[in-house]
Formats: structure tokens, sequence, C-alpha cells
């Protein structure tokens, strides 16, 4: 659905529209319109299902990286929309640079020889994270940042964390088609719900990153 005629585009109303299970996308960079997408499925990574490959643990234990948080937030979205074909536009750029300053908005960047190699970006509310995009230029570097954050997101108390959709890649990591009935069910239970992003330590290391990851709640 188009917001052709509908109240300005806030980032206030963007919150909104998250609570309400919707979420908004362009249909190129080139164009200032922004769609209202309400999908009859939905896709969600169950922060309990998790897969990492064994490649991809031992990468994680080798620590060749740095990984940051909200420290280049413009920057990840940035480059997560630097695509032949992406649903990232000017506005949509703007209005999560706003939803960051006012401390909805999360990136989490990962560094490999000192430039950014990959990284993602999202929204949270309640105990629900809104994964938005990632990207990756180096092997690996977006799974990463993924690991890191559902680690984050375990230590923190989330409920949910919506990946919009399923792709053949996210799939590979976990993630689940769900009923939309079944997704505003759980959205309706991580909304009011209180949950700390900051609970994992931002310096922690690949071994506590991992054991966030496997522990039983």
């Amino acid at each position: 659905m188009r917001d052709e005629g509908q109240p300005e585009v806030t980032a206030d109303l963007l919150l909104q529209a998250y609570a309400a299970g919707v979420f908004p996308m362009a249909e190129r960079a080139d164009t200032d319109e922004i769609f209202w997408i309400d999908p009859k499925t939905r896709g969600i990574l169950p922060l309990d299902g998790l897969h990492m490959s064994r490649s991809l643990r031992k990468t994680i234990r080798q620590g060749a990286y740095e990984v940051r948080w909200d420290s280049a937030f413009a920057m990840t979205v940035s480059a997560c929309a630097n695509r032949p074909e992406t649903w990232i536009n000017e506005r949509i750029l703007k209005l999560y640079d706003e939803l960051f300053r006012t401390g909805f908005g999360h990136s989490v960047e990962v560094y490999m020889n000192g430039r950014l190699a990959g990284g993602l970006y999202g929204v949270a509310i309640g105990s629900a994270f809104f994964g938005e995009s990632m990207f990756s230029l180096q092997r690996d570097a977006s799974k990463i940042a993924l690991v890191y954050l559902v680690a984050r997101l375990r230590t923190g108390g989330f409920q949910l964390l919506d990946t919009q959709f399923v792709t053949d890649h996210l799939m590979s990591l976990g993630a689940l088609e769900i009923s939309r009935a079944n997704y505003h069910a759980r959205l309706a239970r991580a909304l009011p719900t209180p949950a700390n992003y900051w609970a994992l330590r931002p310096d922690a290391k690949p071994d506590q990153v991992l054991q966030a990851i496997t522990q039983t709640s």
C-alpha cells in the first residue's frame, strides 16, 4: 500500500507502524515513494534456533575481527543500500537516522583489518528487534554480525527477532516463515515486555558470545 494521501511519514509514525506489524519499503533508490508492507507470511529467526556451521564457529573463536555497536549507523545503512536493487531510498535513510538518534535504531558493525567489512541494522521496541538489512564485503562478516546480535538479544531478554522475509541465506541460519496471525501474536507479547539491549558488554569476548547463544534459559 502506498503512502500517497496519507500523513507525512515521520519517525514516530514509523514506530507506530512497527507496533502494528507493518514496515516501510521503497520500490527503488531513486524514488521518493514509500510503501507500507504487511505480508501474509513473515520471517523470524527464533533466538534459540540460530544455526552456526563449524567453520563459522571457528571464525568467531579466532577473533580476527572487531565488532562495534552503534558506531557507524549511517554508514551501515548506506552500505546495505549499496546494491543494484535496493528498497532503501533517501527518505528511508533519513527516517532510520532519526530512529537511531532517538535510541530506537541500532547497528552492528564488523571490522576486519581496520575496515568495515559487514554489518546489519534494525529497530528495537520492547523485547522485539526488527532486523532491516545486512551487508557483507568479506566472507562471513554479516554472519558474525548476526551471531553477535542474537547473543545480545538473548542476554537482554528479547523475545522476537523479525527478519521480515526469509531468504535461502537466512533459512540456512535458522530463519522460519510463519503466518501473519502467528507473527502478530508474537509481536503482541514482545512489545510490552521490557528488554535490555545493552545487557551484553560491548567488549564481550568470542567465547562469551557463543556461550550466550548456546546456554539454555
